[in-house]
Protein backbone atom coordinates (compact mmCIF):
# COMPACT_ATOMS: atom_id res chain seq x y z
CA UNK A 1 0.00 0.00 0.00
CA UNK A 2 1.61 3.36 -0.98
CA UNK A 3 2.59 5.27 1.95
CA UNK A 4 -0.14 8.54 1.04
CA UNK A 5 -2.94 5.68 1.00
CA UNK A 6 -1.83 4.51 4.54
CA UNK A 7 -1.50 7.92 6.23
CA UNK A 8 -5.38 8.49 4.92
CA UNK A 9 -6.76 5.55 6.49
CA UNK A 10 -5.04 6.19 9.68
CA UNK A 11 -6.04 10.17 10.19
CA UNK A 12 -9.62 8.81 8.82
CA UNK A 13 -9.58 5.35 11.86
CA UNK A 14 -7.90 8.91 14.51
CA UNK A 15 -11.18 10.67 13.37
CA UNK A 16 -14.11 7.93 13.71
CA UNK A 17 -11.95 7.07 16.80
CA UNK A 18 -11.81 10.29 18.25
CA UNK A 19 -15.49 11.13 17.69
CA UNK A 20 -16.82 7.88 19.03
CA UNK A 21 -14.99 8.92 22.05
CA UNK A 22 -16.71 12.42 21.89
CA UNK A 23 -20.25 11.04 21.01
CA UNK A 24 -19.59 8.33 24.58
CA UNK A 25 -18.70 11.48 26.61
CA UNK A 26 -21.47 13.49 25.32
CA UNK A 27 -23.54 10.74 26.13
CA UNK A 28 -22.81 10.41 29.25
CA UNK A 29 -22.55 14.33 30.20
CA UNK A 30 -26.28 14.23 29.03
CA UNK A 31 -27.31 11.15 31.08
CA UNK A 32 -25.96 12.68 33.93
CA UNK A 33 -27.86 16.40 33.61
CA UNK A 34 -30.47 14.45 32.99
CA UNK A 35 -30.44 12.57 36.38
CA UNK A 36 -29.57 16.10 37.55
CA UNK A 37 -32.42 17.59 36.46
CA UNK A 38 -34.88 15.05 38.00
CA UNK A 39 -33.18 15.17 41.02
CA UNK A 40 -33.73 18.84 41.24
CA UNK A 41 -37.29 18.43 40.26
CA UNK A 42 -37.45 16.01 43.31
CA UNK A 43 -36.06 18.04 45.43
CA UNK A 44 -38.47 20.96 44.55
CA UNK A 45 -41.11 18.57 44.52
CA UNK A 46 -40.96 17.94 47.91
CA UNK A 47 -39.43 21.67 49.38
CA UNK A 48 -42.96 22.36 47.52
CA UNK A 49 -44.54 19.95 49.49
CA UNK A 50 -42.71 21.00 52.41
CA UNK A 51 -43.67 24.52 51.81
CA UNK A 52 -47.62 23.23 51.18
CA UNK A 53 -47.46 21.35 54.41
CA UNK A 54 -46.44 24.60 56.45
CA UNK A 55 -48.96 26.78 55.15
CA UNK A 56 -51.73 24.21 55.30
CA UNK A 57 -51.38 24.52 59.18
CA UNK A 58 -51.95 28.44 58.89
CA UNK A 59 -55.05 29.27 59.16
CA UNK A 60 -54.75 32.34 56.67
CA UNK A 61 -53.13 30.29 54.12
CA UNK A 62 -54.80 26.81 54.25
CA UNK A 63 -55.76 26.13 50.70
CA UNK A 64 -53.42 28.30 49.28
CA UNK A 65 -51.18 27.18 46.50
CA UNK A 66 -47.73 28.49 47.47
CA UNK A 67 -46.30 29.77 44.32
CA UNK A 68 -49.61 32.45 44.25
CA UNK A 69 -47.74 34.16 47.66
CA UNK A 70 -44.42 32.89 47.16
CA UNK A 71 -43.06 36.08 46.54
CA UNK A 72 -44.90 37.99 48.79
CA UNK A 73 -43.50 35.79 51.87
CA UNK A 74 -40.16 36.96 50.73
CA UNK A 75 -41.36 40.22 51.60
CA UNK A 76 -42.77 39.18 55.13
CA UNK A 77 -40.81 39.58 58.40
CA UNK A 78 -39.94 37.17 61.39
CA UNK A 79 -40.18 38.28 65.26
CA UNK A 80 -39.21 36.32 68.38
CA UNK A 81 -41.51 37.79 71.15
CA UNK A 82 -40.95 36.71 74.72
CA UNK A 83 -43.17 34.90 77.43
CA UNK A 84 -44.61 38.25 79.05
CA UNK A 85 -43.49 40.58 76.33
CA UNK A 86 -46.32 43.04 75.12
CA UNK A 87 -47.16 42.61 71.01
CA UNK A 88 -50.63 44.60 70.50
CA UNK A 89 -52.23 46.66 73.10
CA UNK A 90 -55.24 49.70 72.81
CA UNK A 91 -53.96 53.29 72.34
CA UNK A 92 -50.77 51.49 69.85
CA UNK A 93 -51.49 51.70 66.02
CA UNK A 94 -51.29 48.64 64.58
CA UNK A 95 -50.12 47.72 60.95
CA UNK A 96 -49.35 44.58 60.92
CA UNK A 97 -50.47 40.74 60.97
CA UNK A 98 -49.32 38.05 63.36
CA UNK A 99 -49.44 34.44 62.68
CA UNK A 100 -48.43 32.23 65.28
CA UNK A 101 -45.32 29.85 64.10
CA UNK A 102 -44.62 28.61 67.61
CA UNK A 103 -45.70 29.22 70.90
CA UNK A 104 -48.58 31.19 71.69
CA UNK A 105 -50.14 34.58 72.93
CA UNK A 106 -52.51 35.09 75.48
CA UNK A 107 -55.44 38.23 74.82
CA UNK A 108 -56.47 40.21 77.65
CA UNK A 109 -59.43 42.68 77.61
CA UNK A 110 -59.35 46.17 79.80
CA UNK A 111 -55.67 45.87 80.95
CA UNK A 112 -52.50 43.47 80.65
CA UNK A 113 -53.13 42.06 83.74
CA UNK A 114 -56.78 41.02 83.13
CA UNK A 115 -58.47 37.85 82.46
CA UNK A 116 -57.58 35.93 79.87
CA UNK A 117 -60.20 36.24 77.25
CA UNK A 118 -58.25 34.18 74.23
CA UNK A 119 -55.50 32.17 73.54
CA UNK A 120 -53.79 31.68 70.17
CA UNK A 121 -51.91 29.10 69.40
CA UNK A 122 -49.77 27.89 66.10
CA UNK A 123 -50.92 28.84 62.82
CA UNK A 124 -53.74 31.88 64.63
CA UNK A 125 -53.07 35.53 63.85
CA UNK A 126 -54.14 38.04 65.97
CA UNK A 127 -53.81 42.10 64.50
CA UNK A 128 -56.27 41.76 61.65
CA UNK A 129 -59.16 43.55 62.85
CA UNK A 130 -57.57 46.71 63.80
CA UNK A 131 -55.65 46.79 60.10
CA UNK A 132 -59.56 45.71 58.74
CA UNK A 133 -61.02 48.67 60.52
CA UNK A 134 -58.39 50.97 60.60
CA UNK A 135 -58.40 51.22 64.23
CA UNK A 136 -55.59 50.91 67.39
CA UNK A 137 -56.12 47.28 68.68
CA UNK A 138 -58.82 46.85 71.30
CA UNK A 139 -57.43 44.35 73.54
CA UNK A 140 -53.70 43.47 74.77
CA UNK A 141 -51.59 40.56 72.94
CA UNK A 142 -49.26 39.63 75.15
CA UNK A 143 -46.60 36.43 74.61
CA UNK A 144 -48.09 33.66 76.86
CA UNK A 145 -44.64 31.49 75.91
CA UNK A 146 -41.42 32.25 73.59
CA UNK A 147 -43.00 32.55 70.80
CA UNK A 148 -41.95 32.73 66.61
CA UNK A 149 -44.01 35.16 64.98
CA UNK A 150 -44.54 35.31 60.73
CA UNK A 151 -44.85 39.42 60.60
CA UNK A 152 -47.28 40.55 57.33
CA UNK A 153 -47.43 43.84 56.45
CA UNK A 154 -50.79 45.43 56.03
CA UNK A 155 -49.61 46.49 52.09
CA UNK A 156 -48.25 42.47 51.66
CA UNK A 157 -51.79 41.33 53.16
CA UNK A 158 -53.96 43.52 50.44
CA UNK A 159 -51.28 42.17 47.83
CA UNK A 160 -51.90 38.43 48.87
CA UNK A 161 -56.10 39.09 48.98
CA UNK A 162 -55.62 39.94 45.49
CA UNK A 163 -52.80 36.90 44.53
CA UNK A 164 -55.25 34.54 46.52
CA UNK A 165 -58.53 33.67 46.16
CA UNK A 166 -58.71 31.11 49.17
CA UNK A 167 -56.22 33.29 50.88
CA UNK A 168 -59.39 36.25 50.77
CA UNK A 169 -61.56 33.86 51.85
CA UNK A 170 -59.93 32.77 54.58
CA UNK A 171 -59.26 36.02 55.57
CA UNK A 172 -63.02 36.24 55.81
CA UNK A 173 -63.44 33.63 57.77
CA UNK A 174 -61.04 34.36 60.65
CA UNK A 175 -62.94 38.06 60.91
CA UNK A 176 -66.20 36.16 61.10
CA UNK A 177 -65.01 33.72 64.08
CA UNK A 178 -63.86 37.23 65.72
CA UNK A 179 -67.44 38.49 65.30
CA UNK A 180 -68.52 35.66 66.44
CA UNK A 181 -66.06 35.81 69.50
CA UNK A 182 -66.65 39.16 70.65
CA UNK A 183 -70.68 38.72 69.84
CA UNK A 184 -70.26 35.55 72.67
CA UNK A 185 -67.84 38.09 75.05
CA UNK A 186 -70.61 40.29 74.90
CA UNK A 187 -73.38 38.22 75.61
CA UNK A 188 -71.73 36.65 78.49
CA UNK A 189 -70.54 40.02 80.10
CA UNK A 190 -74.33 40.96 79.73
CA UNK A 191 -75.06 38.22 81.38
CA UNK A 192 -72.75 38.98 84.63
CA UNK A 193 -74.01 42.18 84.17
CA UNK A 194 -77.19 41.42 84.84
CA UNK A 195 -76.34 38.79 87.57
CA UNK A 196 -74.86 41.67 89.31
CA UNK A 197 -77.61 44.01 88.44
CA UNK A 198 -79.83 41.33 90.02
CA UNK A 199 -77.54 40.62 93.18
CA UNK A 200 -77.01 44.15 93.60
CA UNK A 201 -81.33 44.83 94.10
CA UNK A 202 -82.15 41.15 95.23
CA UNK A 203 -81.58 40.41 99.16
CA UNK A 204 -80.25 37.11 99.34
CA UNK A 205 -81.76 35.83 101.83
CA UNK A 206 -85.56 35.76 101.81
CA UNK A 207 -85.62 36.90 97.27
CA UNK A 208 -86.88 40.39 97.67
CA UNK A 209 -86.38 43.16 96.61
CA UNK A 210 -83.90 45.44 98.78
CA UNK A 211 -83.21 48.74 99.35
CA UNK A 212 -81.36 49.92 95.87
CA UNK A 213 -84.48 48.51 94.41
CA UNK A 214 -86.66 50.72 96.44
CA UNK A 215 -85.02 53.57 95.86
CA UNK A 216 -86.26 52.95 91.71
CA UNK A 217 -89.32 51.19 92.37
CA UNK A 218 -90.97 53.38 94.75
CA UNK A 219 -90.22 56.84 93.50
CA UNK A 220 -91.21 54.97 89.77
CA UNK A 221 -94.75 53.86 91.21
CA UNK A 222 -95.49 56.98 93.12
CA UNK A 223 -95.35 59.16 90.36
CA UNK A 224 -97.39 57.14 88.04
CA UNK A 225 -100.05 57.13 90.93
CA UNK A 226 -99.96 60.89 91.79
CA UNK A 227 -100.02 61.17 87.63
CA UNK A 228 -103.54 59.44 87.36
CA UNK A 229 -104.48 60.37 90.49
CA UNK A 230 -104.98 57.44 92.53
CA UNK A 231 -103.80 57.14 96.33
CA UNK A 232 -100.71 54.79 97.20
CA UNK A 233 -100.23 53.43 100.69
CA UNK A 234 -96.92 52.47 102.30
CA UNK A 235 -97.03 50.06 105.21
CA UNK A 236 -93.75 49.51 107.27
CA UNK A 237 -93.18 46.15 109.26
CA UNK A 238 -90.87 44.86 111.62
CA UNK A 239 -90.53 41.83 113.91
CA UNK A 240 -91.31 41.75 117.32
CA UNK A 241 -88.66 41.39 119.90
CA UNK A 242 -86.52 39.88 116.84
CA UNK A 243 -82.76 40.39 118.95
CA UNK A 244 -84.66 38.32 121.63
CA UNK A 245 -85.17 35.76 119.15
CA UNK A 246 -82.05 35.71 118.07
CA UNK A 247 -80.32 35.43 121.29
CA UNK A 248 -82.89 32.41 122.36
CA UNK A 249 -82.96 30.19 119.00
CA UNK A 250 -79.91 31.48 117.36
CA UNK A 251 -79.27 33.04 113.97
CA UNK A 252 -80.15 30.26 111.79
CA UNK A 253 -83.82 30.61 112.92
CA UNK A 254 -83.87 33.98 113.08
CA UNK A 255 -83.13 33.58 108.99
CA UNK A 256 -85.97 31.02 108.85
CA UNK A 257 -87.69 33.39 110.74
CA UNK A 258 -87.36 36.35 108.29
CA UNK A 259 -87.84 33.90 105.33
CA UNK A 260 -91.52 32.61 106.59
CA UNK A 261 -92.14 36.16 107.09
CA UNK A 262 -91.86 37.35 103.97
CA UNK A 263 -93.45 34.08 102.62
CA UNK A 264 -96.29 35.01 104.03
CA UNK A 265 -95.84 39.02 102.72
CA UNK A 266 -95.41 37.44 99.15
CA UNK A 267 -99.01 35.63 99.34
CA UNK A 268 -100.83 37.85 101.02
CA UNK A 269 -99.63 41.01 99.08
CA UNK A 270 -100.39 41.82 95.34
CA UNK A 271 -98.16 40.89 92.52
CA UNK A 272 -98.13 44.60 91.69
CA UNK A 273 -97.47 45.92 95.02
CA UNK A 274 -93.86 46.15 95.72
CA UNK A 275 -92.42 44.24 98.72
CA UNK A 276 -88.73 44.59 99.92
CA UNK A 277 -86.55 43.94 102.69
CA UNK A 278 -86.15 47.55 103.71
CA UNK A 279 -83.02 46.22 106.35
CA UNK A 280 -82.73 44.16 109.07
CA UNK A 281 -85.88 42.57 110.28
CA UNK A 282 -88.08 45.50 108.22
CA UNK A 283 -89.70 45.00 105.40
CA UNK A 284 -91.84 47.85 103.19
CA UNK A 285 -95.04 47.19 101.29
CA UNK A 286 -96.28 50.00 98.49
CA UNK A 287 -99.66 49.71 97.73
CA UNK A 288 -100.55 51.41 94.50
CA UNK A 289 -104.45 52.74 93.89
CA UNK A 290 -104.70 51.84 97.78
CA UNK A 291 -106.13 54.55 100.67
CA UNK A 292 -105.34 53.97 103.81
CA UNK A 293 -108.21 52.44 105.50
CA UNK A 294 -107.86 49.45 102.66
CA UNK A 295 -104.28 49.17 103.51
CA UNK A 296 -105.24 49.21 107.74
CA UNK A 297 -107.44 46.17 106.75
CA UNK A 298 -104.77 44.27 104.44
CA UNK A 299 -102.26 44.93 107.08
CA UNK A 300 -104.05 43.20 109.96
CA UNK A 301 -105.02 40.27 107.84
CA UNK A 302 -101.55 39.39 107.26
CA UNK A 303 -100.55 40.26 110.92
CA UNK A 304 -102.58 37.55 111.79
CA UNK A 305 -101.38 35.14 109.19
CA UNK A 306 -98.08 35.44 110.85
CA UNK A 307 -99.20 35.06 114.52
CA UNK A 308 -101.84 32.76 113.60
CA UNK A 309 -104.83 34.63 115.33
CA UNK A 310 -106.71 33.88 112.33
CA UNK A 311 -110.00 33.75 113.96
CA UNK A 312 -110.95 30.21 111.67
CA UNK A 313 -109.09 28.06 114.75
CA UNK A 314 -106.35 27.49 112.32
CA UNK A 315 -102.83 27.64 113.48
CA UNK A 316 -99.67 29.80 112.28
CA UNK A 317 -98.57 29.86 108.55
CA UNK A 318 -95.22 29.44 110.56
CA UNK A 319 -94.60 26.77 112.72
CA UNK A 320 -92.27 29.44 115.02
CA UNK A 321 -93.32 32.22 117.60
CA UNK A 322 -93.17 35.65 115.39
CA UNK A 323 -95.15 38.66 116.09
CA UNK A 324 -94.83 41.33 113.85
CA UNK A 325 -96.26 45.07 114.14
CA UNK A 326 -97.09 47.30 111.34
CA UNK A 327 -97.44 51.03 110.62
CA UNK A 328 -99.61 52.46 107.57
CA UNK A 329 -99.89 55.39 106.14
CA UNK A 330 -100.98 57.08 102.93
CA UNK A 331 -99.37 59.59 100.60
CA UNK A 332 -100.64 62.87 101.57
CA UNK A 333 -101.50 65.75 99.02
CA UNK A 334 -98.19 67.15 97.02
CA UNK A 335 -96.23 64.50 99.38
CA UNK A 336 -92.80 62.11 98.34
CA UNK A 337 -91.28 59.07 99.31
CA UNK A 338 -89.40 61.00 102.33
CA UNK A 339 -92.70 62.13 103.71
CA UNK A 340 -94.73 58.32 103.40
CA UNK A 341 -91.28 56.77 104.75
CA UNK A 342 -91.71 59.04 107.82
CA UNK A 343 -95.35 58.99 108.27
CA UNK A 344 -95.39 55.13 107.94
CA UNK A 345 -92.28 54.69 110.48
CA UNK A 346 -93.40 57.15 112.65
CA UNK A 347 -96.73 54.58 112.25
CA UNK A 348 -94.83 51.47 113.29
CA UNK A 349 -93.44 53.32 116.15
CA UNK A 350 -96.93 54.07 117.55
CA UNK A 351 -97.59 50.70 117.01
CA UNK A 352 -94.65 49.20 118.81
CA UNK A 353 -95.20 51.55 122.22
CA UNK A 354 -98.77 50.42 121.91
CA UNK A 355 -97.62 46.75 122.94
CA UNK A 356 -96.74 45.63 119.76
CA UNK A 357 -98.27 42.83 117.60
CA UNK A 358 -100.61 45.36 116.27
CA UNK A 359 -101.65 47.84 113.19
CA UNK A 360 -101.03 51.41 113.59
CA UNK A 361 -101.37 54.43 111.34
Amino acid sequence: MPPRERNSRTANSCTFTTLAHHNVVQSAFFRDEIRDNLRMEQALAINSDYKRSLLQALELFHGVRPHDVQDLLQRCDRRDLAAGELLLSPGAKNEHVFIVLSGGLNVHVGSPGGPVVATMETGACVGEMSIIEDRDPSAYVIGAEDTHLLVIHQSVLWQMVDASHEFAKNLLVVLSERVRSHNKVIADSYGELRKIERHATTDALTGLGNRHSMEDSFPREIRRCVTNDEPVSLIMVDVDNFKDFNDRFGHIAGDRALSAVSRILRKYFRPRDVLVRYGGDEFAVLLPQVDVESALVIADRVRCSVSGDTGDGSDSLIQIPVRISMGVAELPPHGNLDNLIRAADAALYRAKHAGRDRVSF
